[in-house]
């Protein structure tokens, strides 16, 4: 039997002999990951380089927060334009924004939320915050109008004071990193905590949940509650609300599974794709 060789010289007749071809594989699917309030997606990075590490195509897109129908419009024109299959990641507020955005996404395989919103019909971010106690956070956040009014844009912005940022949102951080936090965080506007979501993505797409157990910022029994009303894989990680940055590994080891069950792809053909 003649010898097949791939780009690296080694002998791959054992897949390709009769009766034994090994069928194609779905091609490996993009990674979006899509970020909350009061952060940008900077917030991502020690997850990226892991995903990278492990060979994943990714996309950070910046989530306007201006209003959940518009950042949900902007991730679907995002995710629309990636020609494979994506799981489609949201943190806090980005959580909302992925359950908008995906229902008319039909590429989307997987939905994954990080302390994150997942709402249903009809429902908007403070519905999920009022129905459980308030979070410590809730004293800490303040108000502020825009610098410069811009025909039809919101007028007021949502803002986690720097003194408290830290202690709240990112508590099992260094607090040199959340000081940094705390000055560079990207307000939501105030309109967006109300939009109403359309037709919940999770209700027909496989949903995997991380839970932070030591959030301060979404009460973590919210967090639970939606996490089983979508009968979402559930992580409980004991983490802050800037969990994503705390403990990147469990994030993606949790984005890596719900890559590899929503295509069929073990985690050996990661390699086998690649020879």
């Amino acid at each position: 039997m003649p010898r097949h060789l791939n780009a690296l010289g080694w002998d791959i007749s054992h897949t390709q002999s009769k009766g034994t071809a090994m069928p194609p594989l779905p091609p490996p699917p993009t990674i979006v990951l899509v970020h909350g309030a009061f952060t940008d997606a900077s917030s991502w990075a020690r997850v990226i380089s892991l995903l990278h590490a492990a060979g994943l195509t990714v996309r950070a897109p910046a989530n306007p927060l201006r209003g959940l129908a518009q950042d949900a419009a902007y991730i679907r024109s995002v995710v629309r334009d990636i020609d494979v299959p994506v799981v489609l990641v949201g943190h806090d507020y980005g959580g909302a924004v992925i359950t908008h955005a995906a229902t008319d996404a039909d590429n989307v395989v997987a939905l994954c939320y990080v302390a994150g919103f997942g709402l249903d019909a009809g429902e908007c971010v403070l519905d999920i915050t009022n129905r459980f106690a308030p979070a410590p956070v809730a004293d800490a956040t303040f108000a502020a109008a825009l610098p410069a009014q811009i025909a039809g844009g919101p007028d007021s912005e949502l803002y986690i004071s720097k003194e408290r940022f830290p202690q709240e949102y990112a508590a099992d951080l260094p607090p040199r990193v959340a000081r940094v936090m705390s000055v560079t965080q990207r307000p939501i506007a105030c309109g967006a905590l109300t939009g109403r979501s359309g037709p919940p993505a999770w209700a027909s797409t496989p949903s995997w949940y991380a839970i932070a157990s030591a959030d301060r910022l979404l009460n973590p029994t919210a967090q639970r509650f939606m996490a089983q009303r979508m009968a979402a894989t559930e992580y409980v990680l004991d983490g802050s609300h800037a969990v994503v940055l705390s403990q990147p590994d469990a994030v993606v080891t949790m984005i890596r599974e719900a890559a590899e069950q929503s295509t069929g792809r073990g985690s050996g053909d990661w390699l086998r794709q690649a020879f």
